[in-house]
């Protein structure tokens, strides 16, 4: 899909990049890694002709770039950056139909695209479409800047830190829509990052750069298990397993943020309203408070609930919870020994940090955190 042929790139006397070689393959989620000045951004760049090399060849399915129109090439490639760049005058019906309308196509094809695109990413087009940037919050922004650059279809995205600027949990609702949203479209996506911690969860290939060279290229459990320089251990910290040396693990270390909460107070239709759109079967419930109250289940709500009525009288208090800075060990014994699928994890004045799943439980033996697992 994208082949760099011994690149290399140099400005006056410093070397930016120094005969680079590798192959990212078709629908591969790849992440460029390493300290800054490392090469990284000028990497992504080369792929969409923003930044051309001093030697070697780039090829995009077969075709030598150098000799493709670079104006018709970025029009097939997205790209996202931090600064997101939406244009401020047009609506966000408007900022996502950039590159259709460019492309000529006709009005009721690209309506639908935006209307596809912000279902994806759960902003109806009825409540979103007409709204301008500065009425939307920071990552809302940042979701239409990524509908933007898929909005043509193109089968490669660019993405340089696209989510740096954001704070943890919206930082984490994108990171957890974007592998989404890769893995339902196929696409190819380039990403560029200096956080190791976005890069193990994001990548299918990592590649880890320094000084204008690539160190290693390799899965992210490849590169939790044999990591090839100590530049790279220095980057893993508390996530590369040292044998007998493995720093204690928290539970909040592996919950997710995303957590669908609703008050004592709501309503029953509206509970079962937002589990359909989630396609969840029971919501965290709040007090009036914020602090946690229970759950209630889409079977709770059946067999008790009636319309109009406060679901207060249909919460549960049977759900584990567990503190968030709890050994995760601890944490994974008490998903195992229950019949749910997650753990609550609450914060110290008993509010909802999020969740732990049994996915999240997977991952994490999978990457082999702690060695063997007895």
């Amino acid at each position: 899909m994208i082949r760099f042929q011994n690149i290399s790139k140099s400005y006056g006397q410093s070397v930016v990049l120094d005969d680079i070689s590798f192959t990212i393959n078709k629908g591969e989620f790849v992440v460029l890694i390493g300290p800054s000045g490392c090469g990284k951004t000028t990497t992504l760049k080369m792929i969409n002709r923003l930044i051309e090399p001093d030697k070697g060849k780039i090829f995009v399915d077969g075709k030598d770039i150098a000799k493709v129109n670079p104006v018709g090439l970025r029009r097939t490639i997205g790209y996202v950056i931090q600064q997101i760049g939406l244009f401020p005058n047009m609506t966000v019906e408007q900022n996502i139909a950039v590159v259709p309308k460019l492309l000529k196509y006709p009005k009721p094809k690209w309506q639908e695209i935006v209307h596809n695109l912000l279902e994806l990413v759960d902003m109806p087009y009825e409540e979103f479409a007409h709204k301008y940037p500065s009425e939307l919050s920071g990552g809302q922004q940042q979701r239409i800047g990524v509908l933007r650059a898929l909005a043509a279809s193109p089968p490669i995205v660019l993405m340089d830190e696209p989510f740096g600027a954001l704070d943890p949990i919206t930082r984490d609702s994108l990171q957890e829509e974007i592998k989404r949203i890769q893995k339902k479209l196929k696409k190819t996506i380039v990403f560029v990052t200096h956080d190791m911690e976005e890069a193990l969860r994001l990548a299918d290939t990592i590649i880890f750069m320094n000084r204008g060279k690539i160190v290693q290229m390799a899965s992210p459990e490849e590169l939790l298990q044999n990591p090839a320089d100590p530049i790279i251990k220095s980057f893993m910290g508390r996530h590369i397993n040292n044998g007998n040396n493995v720093p204690k693990l928290l539970a909040e270390d592996f919950m997710r943020t995303k957590v669908y909460k609703v008050y004592k107070t709501s309503r029953t239709l509206e509970c079962v309203e937002l589990m359909s759109r989630k396609e969840v079967n029971s919501l965290i419930v709040l007090n009036d408070d914020d602090t946690y109250a229970g759950t209630v289940t889409i079977e709770a709500i059946k067999d008790r609930g009636k319309a109009g009525r406060e679901i207060g009288e249909l919460v549960s208090s049977e759900a584990v919870t567990i503190n968030r800075k709890e050994d995760a060990r601890e944490a994974f014994d008490k998903l195992l020994a229950s019949a749910a699928n997650y753990v609550i994890v609450l914060n110290d004045d008993r509010t909802v940090a999020g969740l732990i799943t049994r996915t999240s439980m997977a991952k994490a033996l999978g990457e082999a955190l702690w060695g063997e697992m007895k």
